[in-house]
C-alpha cells in the first residue's frame, strides 16, 4: 500500500511539473519582449537625474550662489551658509539609486544579442556626469564598489580618492568617444536629449570632458596629462574630439508637459515657488546691464522677461544675500513668477529649458579661460563674446543685437588692458549667468576659481566662508563605518569646510 501511494505521488509530481511547463510555454506572448533592452532604461534614468539636479539647484545652489534668498529669520537658511546635515541625503541617496539604471544601459548594451556601442558610450557619459556631481559635492565617495549591493551583496563599499575617481571618469569619456564613432543605431523615442543621435552624444561627452579637465588641470599629479588633453581636444586633434558647437547641440532635457516630461518644478506649490526672493547680486547685474533675458520690450509680450522674474512697482529689486536675521522685512521684492500668475508671462515652472545639463555657452567660456591661461592659442575675448551671445539666443532666439554692442552699451565690455584677475571675473560673471539652472555648477566653479566675487552679508554663518562640500549623510557613519572612517582619516574632518582634492593647493 505504501509503495502504491509513493508511486501515485511521484506520478502526480511528474504530471504537475509537465502541466506547469506546458502552461508557461502556452502563455509566452511571441510578440512581446521578455528581456530588457538598453533603450528601456534611458528615459527614466535621464528624467530622474535631471529632476534631482533641478531640485538641488533651486533650493541649495541658488541660495549659496546668490541667485535667490529664502526669506526668513529661522535656522537652516542656506543663503547664510547655515544648513543641516540632513541636506546631504537627497543628492547622495537619489543619484546612487538612479546609477543602477544608468549602468544597466551599459550592461544590456554589452550583451551579445543587444550589442550596441552607442548605448555603451551614452551610459559611460552619464556615469561620468553623475559621478562627477557626487564627488564634487562630497569629495571621496564610493565609486569602484558602488551600486554592487543588488548583484554582489556588497553593502559597505570603499570610498575612492577623488583623484582616482577623476582619472577614471576621464577614461570613461575617452572610451565613450571611441564607442560613439561607430554610430550604432539608437531608438529615437527613448532619448529625450538628442533623439537617438550618437554624434550629438559624442559632442556632449567631449564637452563634459573639457569641464572636468579644467577643474583639475592645476593639480600637479595630473597637470601634464590634463594640459595635453585640453590642447588635443581643442587644437591638435579636434576632429577626433567633436564638441558642442551650437545651441542646438546643447544637452538639455526639454520639458514638453506631456506624459512623463512634466517639469519637477510643477510639483512645487505655486506659493512656495514664488516664496524665495531674487538676490540683490543676481538682480542688480541683470538690471544694471539691461540684460535681454529679463527685459526686451521691443519683442512684445512673448519675449518680455524670459526668466519669469516679477518686478516690484515696475522695477527689478533684489534682496541682499546673507542679511542679518531680524534686521529688515524683505518679503516684497522681486521673485520668480509661478505658473498660475499673470497669464502670458513666462514662468520657470513650465519652462522647457529648465532641464539644462550642459549648454554651448559653457563650452565657449571654457575655451575663453583656456586661452586666457595659455592652455591653447587664441584671443579669449572671441569665445567670451560667443558665450554671451549664444546664451542670450538660447533663451531669446529672436534677439537682434550682439554681445559686443550689448556689453559696450552696458559699460562691461572686454578690456585687453585688464589684469588677469579682472579678465577672469569678466569671464566668470557671464559664465555664472550661463550656468543658471545647471545643477551645482555655479557652486563648483566658484570653489574652483573664486569667481564671480560675491558680496558677504553681515548675517553669514560659518565665519563667512563658502562651504567647500556637503558632509556625508549621517546614516553612512553607521551603515558603512569602516569605509567612512578611512575616508575622513584621509580627506579630513567630515565638515563643510574640508576642501576636496581639487580645491586643495
Amino acid at each position: 500500500m505504501k509503495i502504491k501511494n509513493i508511486l501515485l505521488l511521484l506520478l502526480g509530481i511528474t504530471f504537475l511539473t509537465s502541466c506547469d511547463k506546458d502552461f508557461v510555454e502556452m502563455n509566452i506572448n511571441p510578440t512581446t519582449q521578455d528581456k530588457a533592452l538598453p533603450h528601456m532604461f534611458m528615459n527614466n534614468a535621464l528624467i530622474n537625474a535631471v529632476t534631482y539636479n533641478m531640485n538641488r539647484n533651486r533650493n541649495f545652489n541658488n541660495e549659496l550662489m546668490q541667485v535667490t534668498v529664502s526669506i526668513g529669520d529661522g535656522d537652516g537658511k542656506v543663503f547664510r551658509y547655515d544648513f543641516r546635515r540632513s541636506w546631504s541625503d537627497y543628492t547622495w541617496n537619489n543619484h546612487y539609486l538612479n546609477m543602477s539604471n544608468i549602468k544597466d544601459i551599459h550592461k544590456t548594451a554589452s550583451e551579445e544579442l543587444n550589442y550596441n556601442r552607442s548605448y555603451q558610450g551614452v551610459s559611460l557619459i552619464l556615469q561620468a556626469w553623475v559621478y562627477s556631481i557626487l564627488t564634487d559635492t562630497y569629495g571621496d565617495i564610493p565609486y569602484t564598489q558602488s551600486t554592487l549591493g543588488r548583484d554582489s551583496l556588497l553593502f559597505e563599499p570603499k570610498f575612492d580618492l577623488q583623484k582616482d575617481i577623476y582619472v577614471d571618469l576621464l577614461n570613461k569619456l575617452d572610451t565613450a568617444n571611441t564607442l560613439l564613432k561607430a554610430n550604432d543605431l539608437m531608438e529615437t523615442g527613448s532619448d529625450p536629449i538628442y533623439k537617438g543621435a550618437p554624434d550629438k552624444w559624442r559632442k556632449f561627452g567631449n564637452s563634459l570632458y573639457l569641464r572636468l579637465l579644467l577643474r583639475i588641470v592645476h593639480k600637479p599629479e595630473v597637470q601634464e596629462h590634463a594640459l595635453a588633453k585640453i590642447k588635443e581636444i581643442l587644437e591638435t586633434n579636434a576632429s577626433n574630439y567633436p564638441i558642442i558647437a551650437s545651441n542646438e547641440e546643447s544637452a538639455i532635457l526639454r520639458w514638453t508637459g506631456v506624459d512623463d516630461f512634466k517639469s519637477p518644478f510643477m510639483a512645487t506649490r505655486v506659493q512656495d515657488f514664488r516664496a524665495s526672493a531674487i538676490s540683490e547680486f543676481f538682480m542688480d547685474f541683470l538690471r544694471d546691464t539691461n540684460d535681454p533675458r529679463i527685459n526686451i520690450p521691443e519683442y512684445g509680450t512673448s519675449g518680455i522677461n524670459r526668466w519669469g522674474i516679477a518686478p516690484v512697482s515696475g522695477s527689478f529689486v533684489g534682496v541682499p544675500s546673507g542679511y542679518a536675521a531680524g534686521t529688515e522685512d524683505y518679503s516684497k521684492m522681486s521673485y520668480f513668477y509661478s505658473a498660475d500668475q499673470n497669464k502670458g508671462v513666462n514662468s520657470l515652472q513650465v519652462e522647457p529649458l529648465t532641464g539644462m545639463i550642459m549648454n554651448f555657452s559653457e563650452v565657449e567660456f571654457i575655451k575663453s579661460e583656456a586661452m586666457l591661461k595659455g592652455y591653447i592659442s587664441g584671443d579669449p575675448k572671441t569665445p567670451f563674446y560667443s558665450g554671451i551671445e549664444s546664451n542670450i539666443r538660447l533663451w531669446i532666439p529672436e534677439w537682434k543685437s550682439n554681445a559686443k554692442d550689448h556689453l559696450v552699451a552696458s559699460d562691461i565690455d572686454w578690456n585687453d588692458a585688464d589684469t588677469f584677475e579682472q579678465k577672469m571675473e569678466r569671464i566668470h560673471k557671464q559664465k555664472y549667468l550661463a550656468l543658471f539652472l545647471v545643477d551645482n555648477q555655479q557652486w563648483f566653479e566658484y570653489r574652483r576659481t573664486g569667481h564671480p566675487v560675491l558680496p558677504k552679508g553681515p548675517g553669514l554663518q560659518n565665519n563667512g566662508e563658502m562651504p567647500a562640500r556637503m558632509a556625508y549623510p549621517v546614516y553612512v557613519q553607521s551603515s558603512n563605518p569602516t569605509s567612512y572612517k578611512e575616508a575622513i582619516a584621509r580627506q579630513g574632518a567630515d565638515e563643510i569646510n574640508t576642501k576636496v582634492w581639487w580645491q586643495k593647493p
